[in-house]
């Protein structure tokens, strides 16, 4: 697949608040001001890096103040840029502890090859969470909850933002997609049909979470696009939706279990 990121292009813009979005259309990269230095979620595809960092100085957030990267999951298109961001700012990385091979190159499991593409800027994690880690930088506490399915290590996040007026609860699942949680994919790569179990009761799970701004890792989760001309429009709040959260993770789940029944069909 050739990459041409340029067509992947988004405007950057301030979603509320200290909390920002910075990616692209293929992959979201999310950052949230401290006041003590930069918290970025997520640094998207290494062809796309470019415009990660132009978005930042844009918005006025220099790359040189990130502190940490913090990930949702082992991905290339997740973790494609981070190599490069640690040479850049020193930033210190964060990412599910299952997923330490997949970022490191010792697993080929970035789904690297399922894009026609190859993971060869690896990194050694600094930080592996579990369920209930957290971290604090400023005015933020970042707190993680092991969503596995997607990946091992799926990981989603909550932290406050806040307009110094108000203050929300934000939450970023760490993996939505049922593509690797197929039968084709997990025979393929000898990989535990228990994920899906997995996946299931983390979506349970997630609906006891109370979350304002709902904010996904690929920009359909969230109807980013939508809300951006929104937000553009004057609408503070345009991601400010209490129920969407635990709506999102209950179609995930059932979207697994519509897939389960078509495969057991074809049996």
């Amino acid at each position: 697949m050739a990459i041409k990121p340029w067509k992947g292009a988004f405007p950057p813009f301030r979603i509320f608040g200290n909390l920002y979005f910075v990616g692209t259309e293929p992959a979201s990269t999310h950052i949230v001001d401290t006041g003590d230095g930069l918290i970025m979620f997520d640094s998207g595809y290494q062809h796309s890096l470019y415009l990660v960092i132009d978005g930042m100085y844009q918005l006025g957030l220099n790359p040189h103040d990130l502190k940490y990267i913090i990930h949702t999951h082992g991905h290339i298109d997740h973790l494609g840029a981070t190599r490069a961001l640690i040479e850049l700012t020193g930033a210190k990385t964060v990412l599910g502890r299952p997923d330490r091979d997949y970022a490191n190159g010792k697993l080929d499991l970035t789904y690297a090859r399922e894009l026609g593409m190859e993971y060869t800027e690896v990194f050694e994690p600094d930080i592996l969470w579990e369920d209930g880690d957290s971290l604090t930088l400023g005015n933020t506490t970042v707190t993680c909850v092991a969503t596995p399915g997607h990946t091992p290590g799926a990981l989603s996040f909550f932290f406050n933002v806040t307009d110094g007026e108000k203050t929300y609860r934000a939450g970023l699942h760490g993996g939505m997609g049922i593509n690797t949680m197929s039968r084709k994919f997990l025979e393929k790569y000898g990989l535990p049909l228990s994920c899906r179990e997995d996946f299931k009761a983390a979506m349970d799970r997630l609906c006891e979470e109370k979350v304002d701004i709902f904010l996904g890792n690929h920009m359909q989760h969230n109807h980013t696009p939508e809300r951006y001309k929104l937000v553009m429009a004057g609408d503070k709040e345009a991601f400010v939706h209490p129920e969407e959260w635990a709506e999102y993770a209950q179609w995930a789940k059932q979207n697994l279990i519509q897939m389960e029944e078509k495969e057991n069909r074809k049996e």
